[in-house]
């Protein structure tokens, strides 16, 4: 079985990002399980407090991350850009230096908006910051969902064609996992 990490980068109840992992989550049973991680109450990134004193909450997504086979994330686009939760939790994946528990991490990167873009400078941003890290970004045409309130209903993604096309996206991470796991095997 493969194990996905999902990770959402709004907080708002009625979250459309976390209602397309959700969606995605339905769709995926029993091939693999995607585990939804709730960013709520991430402390703020701060080198102080990374190390001995380490918040809970950082310490839980770092062993999430670690423990998982890949990573979905998916960010609504605000002012240009992903959101300033979805960048915090990045940080702190990524720290201490060169310790990044999304070292190699297969991520499959996704964005979603009211507006008819779907987030796709969001997108770019994500891809830089994974680069960064060094997460290993799943390379493919990138997954932008524009209009996605019309495309959500009850918490979860219902659009048909929506999320056969996202699903595409996750069939192309779960051949990546696939694929560095018959390496590792074979090494």
């Amino acid at each position: 079985m493969i194990h996905l990490l999902g990770l959402s980068g709004s907080l708002r109840h009625a979250s459309n990002s976390t209602a397309v992992l959700r969606g995605i989550q339905d769709a995926l049973a029993p091939r693999a399980a995607l585990n939804i991680f709730s960013l709520h109450g991430m402390a703020l990134y701060n080198e102080d407090e990374d190390g001995q004193h380490t918040p809970e909450s950082v310490r839980a997504l770092r062993s999430a991350i670690e423990t998982s086979d890949g990573v979905i994330m998916i960010s609504p686009e605000y002012n240009h850009g992903m959101s300033g939760v979805l960048k915090n939790a990045l940080d702190w994946a990524s720290r201490p230096f060169g310790q990044s528990v999304l070292r190699g991490k297969p991520v499959l990167t996704m964005t979603a908006s009211p507006a008819f873009t779907g987030g796709v400078r969001a997108q770019q941003q994500m891809n830089e910051t994974l680069a960064s890290i060094p997460a290993r970004p799943v390379l493919r045409p990138q997954i932008v969902i524009g209009g996605v309130h019309e495309k959500v209903r009850d918490g979860r993604l219902v659009d048909e064609a929506t999320l056969r096309f996202a699903l595409v996206g996750v069939d192309d991470l779960l051949d990546e996992i696939r694929a560095s796991r018959f390496l590792r095997a074979a090494a």
